[in-house]
């Protein structure tokens, strides 16, 4: 029996900022002199990167009309956790609504009053009552929903979230669950030189993603995916290469040069420990959706498996147009996926991965289940074409 996964839609923030823009932000906060500029814009330009977005306007702006951070030439007072914290409680319902909304569209069929969990995903902002409660209100569901929240797993959480909402469809046949992640990655911007600071500044952005899971694929012709399989692996030698800590002057992401290295040594066992478990071959998938922490782990991961650029194409498009929106960045390369799913590719596997602090390797195998349905009129076309020959 397998879970189907479907529906899945996003949301962005409405100030979208080109990464040349904000590497020249960066470039005034860290107030860097002429060399270490031209190093940077280097850094911004080899990124993958070509925008990203965000909840904060001032990426955009020069100083002197920011709306967040100071207007000095230092940004100090610099903001505190609680005023990055009361910006994601202004910011996150919204966008989440939003991506709930993009979601439902696509399963008409599927009413609210008729989910039964909800799971939400964040890592970059806290709060109780939480964005869960306040998603039930928003959207009128029942309040006996059953509601879980994955908080603070980074950009691997999301791969946790369907774990669960799987569980959940096997042990019920009537569950239909809502996903929804959420999260506010700009807020966290850190004035510092250090290199770890310097790679996420230039990476992480804003966004939210829904989905559904249900116990049977959507009705209708929107196509869903089968969830097969999961497979985690712990990487030890990583536990400082990528880490999330809560400091005074918000959340600080660690993320060393070293994490490609690492994922390279781990990932060929994360896939050969998933597809032990299946009839699958490595050689059998030719759909991929990868979480594109950055260029250079899509690359090493290319290697390492011995993948074309084709093949890894759809993270390429969601790092290009929207850069790494942490946990929810994996369900847009699902989406981009299923967007280019027709009724040939009805069957086919697709294996996704994520990672994130641990250093943790997540691993999903995923069947594609595309209706060959025709519109009522294409069908009347038809009929009427066979009659003429």
């Amino acid at each position: 029996m397998s879970s189907y996964l479907g529906a899945i839609g996003t949301a962005t923030p409405a100030h979208c900022i080109a990464q040349p823009q904000i590497a020249d932000f960066m470039a005034r906060a860290l107030q860097l002199g002429d060399d270490d500029t031209r190093k940077l814009r280097a850094l911004y330009r080899v990124s993958g990167i070509a925008q990203r977005y965000s909840v904060l306007p001032d990426y955009g702006r020069s100083n002197g009309s920011f709306t967040f951070f100071p207007n000095t030439p230092d940004l100090e007072p610099f903001p505190s956790v609680g005023q990055r914290m009361a910006v994601y409680r202004r910011e996150a319902l919204p966008l989440a609504l939003d991506a709930v909304r993009n979601c439902l569209r696509q399963a008409p069929a599927i009413e609210l009053n008729t989910i039964t969990h909800l799971v939400t995903v964040s890592c970059t902002g806290m709060y109780a009552p939480g964005l869960d409660i306040e998603l039930v209100q928003a959207l009128g569901l029942p309040t006996s929903v059953k509601r879980t929240c994955v908080n603070f797993m980074g950009c691997y959480a999301a791969m946790n979230a369907l774990k669960l909402a799987d569980a959940f469809c096997r042990a019920d046949d009537s569950a239909r669950v809502l996903i929804v992640s959420v999260e506010l990655c700009t807020l966290h911007f850190q004035k510092s030189r250090e290199e770890d600071h310097l790679v996420s500044n230039a990476l992480f952005s804003d966004g939210a993603a829904a989905c559904l899971v249900l116990p049977r694929p959507l009705p209708g012709p929107t196509p869903s995916l089968a969830l097969q399989a999961f497979h985690c692996a712990l990487e030890p030698d990583g536990h400082d290469d990528m880490a999330w800590h809560i400091n005074d002057f918000g959340f600080e992401m660690t993320l060393s040069s070293y994490v490609p290295k690492l994922i390279q040594k781990g990932i060929r066992t994360l896939t050969d420990g998933l597809l032990a478990q299946l009839p699958v071959q490595l050689s059998d998938i030719h759909a991929f959706a990868i979480h594109p922490g950055g260029r250079k782990i899509l690359e090493t991961i290319e290697a390492a498996l011995g993948l074309s650029q084709h093949d890894n194409r759809y993270a390429y498009q969601v790092l290009r147009n929207y850069g790494n929106m942490s946990s929810a960045t994996v369900l847009y390369v699902l989406k981009e996926l299923l967007e280019d799913a027709s009724p040939a590719d009805n069957g086919a596997p697709v294996l996704s991965f994520a990672f994130g602090p641990g250093l943790t390797m997540e691993a999903v195998l995923l069947q594609l289940a595309v209706r060959n349905e025709q519109p009522a009129a294409a069908h009347q076309e038809a009929a009427v074409l066979a009659a003429v020959e």
